[in-house]
């Protein structure tokens, strides 16, 4: 079961062409994303409400979209303006529409409730299109259900165990994060951990301006179901990181991870890893993504492998330890949530 009264991730802006259709599954339905003639995103069910042929084969026709299998034509609120060779349309034929907001280069919809669709709700990634940040957008298909994602995520002992030649060092295995949760709305976490004169991480060292031990930080504000923001980077040790204290040559970085759930056993990643150093070097850029990519590879090859084993035997429980500490609050701000739909 999803959540569905929330605003999830469809796209990033760059996904959805001008002219062309994009097809898109989104908790278990058919999404056709397309642009009106004024560049809005329009969102419709990718399903004619005729024969159920995907409206992604159809084509374009100014604000609407024409079904290819027997022509009839919907609107972008979804209504059904003309059926060839028939002057009346019954009311009844008509397809879903949802709420869309285009926000720091991401393209949010909502899957439940119209009625709930509040906009000011929508987590701030300032940084997506802030001239003081660069970054490249990126996407990822996981065949998984997408709260493995979100446990990986929130789970920082492994970045000694999956990366260590990328993000990772040895001193990650056993540094316990400081962890708040604000229950409020649809309720936050903010994780804190903070490696003080420690080994900088490989893919931090290709791109630092000093050498020498850190002080580095990873803070987290993660709001379910799926939604990442971070604070990361290292600075020369001793030079007042942790005491809030940034020196020019410190690597500061604001990465996003945003899951949406595809089916339950496949999701939608969006990704980036945004700087504020360098900001006209797109060699730099450029080297940050693929290295980023590299590190999310590792991920990806180890949550997937966990599915597969789930789907064989769901039956077998998973034993909780203490670095699920994170992890396991996201999953009961989730469960809360989805509680609450039922009720």
């Amino acid at each position: 079961m999803f959540v569905r009264n929330c605003w999830y991730v469809a796209a990033w802006d760059e996904e959805v062409p001008a002219e062309g259709l994009l097809a898109r599954t989104l908790l278990g339905e058919p999404v056709l994303l397309y642009r009106d003639t004024r560049g809005g995103v329009v969102a419709l069910e990718d399903r004619c409400a005729h024969r159920s042929a995907p409206l992604h084969l159809g084509r374009k026709e100014g604000d609407a979209v024409r079904c290819m299998y027997h022509g009839l034509k919907f609107d972008a609120t979804g209504a059904c303006v003309d059926i060839p060779g028939q002057s009346s349309i019954p009311p009844k034929v008509s397809v879903r529409s949802y709420p869309v907001v285009e926000r720091d280069r991401l393209v949010w919809i909502w899957m439940g409730d119209p009625a709930g669709a509040d906009a000011s709700q929508i987590v701030d990634f300032f940084w997506h299109d802030s001239p003081e940040w660069r970054m490249k957008p990126g996407y990822l298909h996981y065949q998984a259900n997408y709260k493995l994602i979100v446990d990986n995520l929130l789970d920082f002992t492994h970045l000694a165990w999956v990366h260590p030649t990328t993000l990772g060092t040895q001193s990650a295995a056993g540094l316990k994060p400081q962890i708040e949760r604000d229950d409020s709305g649809a309720g936050t976490l903010t994780i804190r951990r903070w490696y003080l004169d420690d080994d900088m991480p490989n893919l931090h060292k290709r791109v630092a301006r000093f050498e020498g031990k850190v002080d580095r930080w990873q803070i987290y504000q993660w709001s379910p179901p799926a939604l990442l923001r971070m604070d990361a980077g290292s600075a020369p040790a001793g030079t007042g990181a942790p005491e809030g204290h940034r020196v020019p040559e410190a690597l500061q970085f604001r990465h996003t991870s945003i899951q949406t759930p595809e089916t339950e056993t496949t999701s939608h990643y969006w990704f980036c890893q945004a700087r504020n150093f360098a900001l006209d070097d797109e060699a730099i850029t450029q080297k940050i993504f693929d290295d980023v990519l590299v590190a999310f590879e590792e991920d990806r090859r180890m949550i997937e492998g966990q599915q597969k084993v789930l789907s064989l035997v769901p039956e077998r429980p998973m034993i909780p330890i203490a670095a699920d500490a994170g992890l396991n609050q996201a999953r009961w701000l989730i469960d809360r949530l989805a509680r609450s739909e039922v009720a």
